[in-house]
């Protein structure tokens, strides 16, 4: 039945190919590659934590999850992480902690996770001259800015999908 099942998928597939019609969309399921509740992106699963922490306790949750603070490197990436806010429930203006952060040295980004720092969607353009050591992004806009570390805020978590 088996070989029956996939030399009809393939007739289907040649004579889609032939025609070019194809009758029918065959999309094979593949086992989530996150944890459960997270959401995958390429090879990279995120997940949105409500509770309100401290930038550095914040990084401690997600490394206790087996990853870091979110790291963003492209627009699709930051509206992923807007969304997982808005899903989540933070209010529009609220803020939540994003994984950089200039602590070491002013005006000297670095992600938690060591990773490039090759995008940013500061407010302006630039980190602003606040007291703030730490980002936050924006969740009306998902603009970031600088904030003071000790400031509790939900934020989001990345970390590798699973290998198989």
């Amino acid at each position: 039945m088996a070989f029956t099942l996939g030399s009809l998928v393939l007739l289907c597939g040649i004579s889609g190919l032939l025609t070019g019609v194809w009758s029918a969309t065959i999309v094979p399921v593949k086992g989530n590659n996150c944890p459960k509740g997270w959401t995958q992106l390429d090879c990279y699963c995120y997940i949105y934590e409500d509770e309100r922490r401290t930038f550095a306790d914040a990084e401690n949750v997600c490394n206790i999850l087996g990853g870091n603070l979110v790291s963003i490197h492209s627009d699709l990436e930051n509206a992923l992480v807007l969304e997982l806010s808005e899903a989540g429930g933070v209010a529009p203006g609220g803020g939540i902690w994003i994984g950089l952060t200039d602590a070491v040295s002013e005006d000297d980004f670095m992600w938690t996770d060591g990773s490039n720092v090759d995008f940013t969607n500061f407010s302006g353009g630039e980190a602003g001259d606040d007291d703030g050591d730490c980002v936050a992004m924006v969740t009306d806009t998902g603009e970031w800015v600088d904030d003071i570390c000790a400031i509790p805020l939900p934020y989001v978590c990345i970390r590798e999908t699973f290998r198989h």
